[in-house]
């Protein structure tokens, strides 16, 4: 049920009034829309990109990353090294949860504890933390299983919540939603952010409204936000031509030129960190889905580089893409912190000659089928991306049955590995560091480390170089470890590399957005004028 016109006029005057940082004649309403909802409010239940960047407007942690992705105190002031593996940081006094509770540093120890329950799936992303310690009511000791000079990088992820309030709520481990058990966070939220949850739709509307016991000066002009995911390109295009939504940040390319034309619209576009890539399944010994039986054909480097040279990147930027990608010659993108740049070349020429000739000394002279999952509202053209990409590979006699899904199944597959030939992608978030993405997508995927490598790709080698990425802090040695280490995974062709994604959206005029290439929506950073 959408918010009556009598309730947001309330919420927005409420809100207005108790912000003493604007006038209620510059203050405004926000609506914006994207292809996805979020999986959920609960900020320790997914590691889907768009969820994290969400939840963020609402629950914060001790940093935070700007729009230049340069590291901010947030819930901590300051923080300095008191040994090698312990780091000691001092909490912002004065800060109140949006139901009125005080934060102190029983929450950052209860939501460090939270993050390790079984249906959390942020743990992967913090899996280099030891201990979260009390020193006292506003000071907390991080301790790191080695030197790590990455971790305020880390620390981004580790959203605070109320201890008393999850308590109280019944929901102090994280919701499970690979297992489908949600417990009272997941619908809804109470953290100590610029925004607070007013009502949650899921897949149809979540109204926010700006917090006006929010700890940091206000840089929005906001006073309530609402967004409402648009599945369909074409409608959400219309919605925003036709006044209906504020802001997308989902355009689809083939919309550039006519919103640009529109002068009533802008349209911010750049690259974004992402890299797109297909995986395969290298660990089961007969694929889940496929005619092989047996054996699996991806254990074998020769098949795994045929499904590399089927693949014509520049093919799919023309055609697809439209133009608007970066082919990628490796996981990493070239705007990602520490990316060895000298390896973002492709290791194999498209060549389907060559896959045919690798296919038949591996003994599949007629090629074979085998299961394509994919999403279809995750990426930019994710589905057209597949459908292309099914056709090269049947020309070389890889036959692919298309297993095209929402974000929503599609992600949950991928959590239970539950995938033979899949394509996804990863933006090295939320570290912005190389680390980051070598840590969840190439790592031997244990409870802690490799929360998105669904194959299950493993090489000793490879992770004997992650703890030594991690903790070097000589930048020219860290360099020179991570291109050796992504020279291993390259050589062993653990993922098929496609490209990387432009960030695209489009407002109405007048509309200030802080555009970053993580493709984070930083509501407290828009500015809604002339409405």
């Amino acid at each position: 049920m959408k918010l009556s016109t009598f309730r947001r006029a309330a919420i927005g005057l409420a809100t207005c009034a108790a912000l003493s940082a604007m006038s209620c004649a510059s203050a405004a309403t926000f609506t914006w829309s994207s292809g996805t909802d979020a999986l959920s409010m609960d900020p320790h239940s997914t590691n889907h990109s768009f969820s994290n960047a969400f939840v963020s407007n609402i629950y914060e942690s001790l940093v935070r990353f700007n729009d230049k992705l340069q590291i901010e105190p947030s819930l901590a002031t300051s923080w300095k090294l008191v040994s090698p593996t312990v780091w000691r940081y001092t909490l912002r006094q004065g800060v109140k949860f949006h139901n009125g509770e005080s934060f102190d540093a029983d929450d950052v120890v209860f939501s460090w504890q939270r993050v390790n329950t079984p249906g959390s799936l942020v743990k992967g992303n913090l899996s280099d933390l030891k201990d979260v310690r009390k020193v006292d009511a506003y000071t907390v000791d991080v301790e790191t299983n080695a030197p790590l000079p990455t971790l305020n990088n880390e620390m981004v992820q580790l959203l605070i919540m109320d201890k008393g309030w999850a308590e109280q709520n019944r929901a102090v481990e994280a919701s499970d939603l690979g297992r489908q058990k949600e417990n009272f966070a997941n619908r809804n939220a109470n953290g100590t952010g610029p925004f607070k949850l007013v009502s949650r739709e899921v897949d149809t509307r979540t109204a926010l409204s700006a917090y006006p016991g929010w700890w940091d000066k206000p840089k929005h002009n906001l006073t309530e936000v609402l967004f409402t995911p648009i599945k369909s390109d074409a409608t959400r295009t219309s919605s925003l031509i036709s006044g209906g939504i504020d802001a997308s940040i989902s355009v689809p390319l083939q919309d550039v030129p006519r919103l640009k034309s529109n002068p009533a619209l802008d349209v911010v576009q750049g690259p974004e960190l992402r890299t797109i890539f297909m995986g395969m399944d290298q660990s089961r010994d007969e694929l889940l889905y496929s005619d092989v039986k047996g054996k699996n054909p991806f254990k074998d480097l020769r098949v795994r580089k045929a499904v590399y040279q089927a693949i014509d990147v520049e093919a799919l930027k023309r055609s697809v893409m439209r133009g608007a990608s970066w082919p990628a010659g490796n996981l990493l993108s070239p705007y990602l912190n520490g990316s060895p740049v000298a390896l973002n070349k492709r290791l194999l020429p498209f060549s389907p000659d060559a896959s045919r000739a690798l296919l038949k000394e591996a003994g599949y002279p007629n090629g074979f089928t085998v299961g394509l999952q994919c999403p279809n509202d995750r990426y930019v053209y994710d589905e057209a991306l597949c459908l292309a990409m099914s056709s090269m590979l049947a020309k070389v006699g890889i036959k692919t049955n298309l297993m095209i899904e929402p974000t929503s199944k599609w992600s949950v597959r991928l959590n239970a590995a539950d995938v033979s030939l899949y394509m996804v992608g990863h933006a090295g978030l939320p570290m912005a560091d190389v680390y980051g993405l070598l840590k969840d997508v190439v790592a031997t995927r244990t409870g802690k480390e490799g929360s998105l490598n669904a194959g299950k790709y493993s090489n000793p080698k490879f992770d004997a170089y992650l703890p030594q990425i991690a903790s070097e802090i000589d930048p020219a040695k860290r360099a020179r470890l991570v291109e050796e280490a992504v020279a291993i995974e390259r050589d062993d062709v653990s993922h098929v590399p496609l490209h990387q994604q432009p960030v695209t959206w489009a407002a109405r005029k007048g509309i200030t957005l802080a555009q970053a290439p993580d493709n984070q929506m930083r509501l407290w950073l828009v500015n809604v004028n002339g409405k």
